[in-house]
């Protein structure tokens, strides 16, 4: 029961989060006449604050109970896409964006203690699969809502699948508040243990330099094949097909087969190998657009083994006491390769083409065999390897 509100109403704000994604920049861009510089930082800084926000915010959840942190943090969420609405100039944008970045980071870190306290160990990985196949189909959904805006053009269209977006927190606030309570703890040790954790801080720098993958598809193979291939623009369509569908159809199989740290960090370490070859396949699609489906193929591949590694090590890793501010500074990952990923990787690839490809394949593939002895430094679990 409990696994299934929790995907629903990960269903509910990710459909928010699809509409969002796809009309965002053009709504700042057109509606509030913002230049494309100002829009990217103000972007920078709210991911960046919310960085940095996400561990005392994960504590707090230890301390206060995940449940009512993550309802708080939803309907946070939900008053910062709405003020989005009001927004006019440059000031404004940047602290709504902050509160945006900081809501939804914490929110995710509230999200993960809330399973982790109504799961049990050996079904946590299943179940957060469950949530991220969940999460896929309501991107897309969510992305075809804002096609529509995005075809209309006007402002009243943008406003309202902004509306819409803000809805989709406050329906998933809703949600969250059917799960059960979770009596709040007093984590041992001090306050923000996380942050002495070394050997835990090292995986998760191993796992923000996998993360890096996220701004393949949405940025860097675009502008890869609009620079450098004569592939029909239907294809950028099929590829981005071939991850959400791959996702939602096959990640809880795939997370299945991850059964404790060893399972896990094979996992991690087979993702980066996966990531090299569809970098060199990549590399290979000015020669002919199928390329480009068989690399997509080999990504989302890496995509589900590297989600599915990265959720078991964190789960494991992390003491029940103080998963929140874990899960909080795991998550950083994703704030950091949204911020530093698309200035990586475009100067690598659009800057060195097919060395350019083969390098940053090269970093997915040591980052990938590094997780091993990272995990293994930790000490937990010692008895699996």
């Amino acid at each position: 029961m409990s696994s299934r509100v929790l995907a629903h109403a990960q269903l509910a704000n990710s459909i928010g989060d699809g509409v969002y994604l796809v009309t965002s920049a053009f709504y700042f861009a057109q509606i509030v006449g913002l230049p494309a510089t100002q829009i990217g930082l103000g972007l920078t800084l709210g991911w960046g604050v919310g960085a940095v926000a996400g561990v005392p915010l994960g504590h707090l959840a230890d301390r206060r109970g995940p449940r009512g942190v993550a309802v708080l943090l939803a309907l946070a969420t939900a008053a910062a896409v709405a003020s989005f609405l009001f927004v006019r100039s440059f000031a404004p944008f940047v602290l709504v964006a902050c509160l945006y970045g900081t809501a939804q980071t914490g929110l995710s870190a509230a999200r993960q203690a809330l399973l982790a306290a109504l799961v049990e160990p050996s079904e946590r990985t299943r179940v957060r699969a469950m949530s991220q196949a969940t999460l896929n189909g309501g991107l897309a959904a969510g992305a075809a809502v804002g096609g529509v805006a995005l075809y209309l053009g006007t402002r009243e269209g943008y406003l309202a699948v902004f509306a819409l977006d803000a809805m989709s927190f406050l329906v998933a606030a809703g949600l969250l508040l059917r799960l059960p309570s979770v009596r709040a703890c007093a984590p041992s040790g001090s306050r923000l243990e996380v942050l002495r954790d070394r050997p835990f801080a090292l995986v998760t720098l191993i796992n923000a330099v996998m993360l890096f993958y996220m701004p393949l598809l949405s940025l860097v193979v675009p502008l890869w094949i609009a620079a450098r291939t004569s592939a029909p623009t239907w294809v950028l369509s099929a590829l981005l097909l071939i991850n959400t569908g791959g996702v939602l159809l096959f990640q809880v199989r795939v997370a299945r087969r991850v059964k404790g740290l060893r399972d896990a960090s094979a996992a991690v370490r087979r993702a980066g190998v996966l990531m090299f070859g569809a970098c060199v396949v990549f590399a290979l699609s000015p020669y002919g657009w199928m390329f480009l489906i068989v690399a997509a193929l080999l990504q989302v591949t890496a995509e589900m083994l590297l989600a599915a590694g990265g959720w078991e090590i964190a789960f494991t890793l992390a003491p029940d006491d103080r998963q929140g501010q874990y899960q909080g500074f795991f998550g950083t990952g994703v704030a950091v390769a949204r911020m530093l990923g698309p200035v990586v990787l475009t100067t690598l690839v659009l800057g060195g083409g097919t060395l350019g490809w083969l390098l940053t394949g090269t970093m997915f593939v040591l980052a990938g065999a590094a997780m091993a002895p990272a995990v293994r430094r930790s000490g937990v679990g010692a008895g699996c390897w």
